[in-house]
């Protein structure tokens, strides 16, 4: 992925990026990942983690954020979890030193005032205090994860702001942009339409807008997921 489409992706609204997964007959919509303040946006690559629950045999929540490079959007999975955490006021003020772009949990936060005070940007599940230490553990980094139906692999384009969390396949962000980025410059002209004079229905006929998302029968045959 060139460093020009990176920047295409960026700035588009992930509401026009879910569009133009779905002409692709994409699945990139990440279900019930909420922005934990007003105002955030991050895109950067995948560097994924999964937890799993301990055992007799113990393990750790892990060190993993020492290698993710600056840029990446750390993604993880903790099965949906909401009774303990997986991130805190310390990976936060780490993640933020490092210039992480920000963090997506399937799962919980905590520390939510640290998180304020860095401006780091974190989308999660929800939010809930008691820790994860001696309850899950790191089952692996930087492998795909399976997330609402979705396939997240290292790499992938994460691209969150206040209406949640989409992910681009690595291979197919061209696309994606491209077509996101038309997304765009339809509904605007809906709306210069409907303010030079012509009714709502007018202007979404005139423009195509009934069938911007409808995928085309090749992409939706292809049954590729992101």
């Amino acid at each position: 992925m060139s460093a020009r489409v990176a920047g295409e992706l960026a700035d588009l609204p992930t509401a026009s990026i879910s569009d133009a997964l779905d002409k692709l007959g994409l699945r990139g919509s990440m279900h019930g990942l909420s922005p934990l303040r007003p105002g955030q946006r991050a895109c950067g690559p995948a560097y994924t983690v999964a937890y799993e629950p301990v055992d007799d045999q113990g393990g750790t929540v892990g060190d993993f954020l020492d290698d993710v490079p600056a840029g990446s959007v750390v993604f993880i999975d903790n099965a949906g979890r909401t009774d303990c955490t997986v991130w805190g006021g310390i990976m936060t003020q780490v993640a933020a030193h490092k210039h992480v772009a920000g963090t997506v949990i399937n799962g919980v936060c905590r520390d939510v005032a640290v998180t304020t005070t860095t401006d780091y940007r974190i989308w999660s599940v929800g939010r809930f205090m008691r820790t994860g230490k001696d309850r899950v553990r790191v089952r692996a980094v930087q492998e795909p994860l399976l997330v609402d139906g979705v396939t997240i692999r290292p790499g992938d384009v994460v691209c969150a702001d206040e209406d949640g969390v989409v992910v681009v396949p690595a291979g197919r962000a061209d696309e994606v942009a491209s077509i996101a980025t038309e997304v765009e410059r339809v509904e605007a002209a809906i709306v210069a339409t409907v303010r030079d004079g012509a009714t709502l229905r007018e202007a979404r006929s005139a423009h195509g807008y009934h069938s911007l998302q409808t995928p085309d029968r090749t992409a939706s045959d292809t049954g590729e997921t992101a």
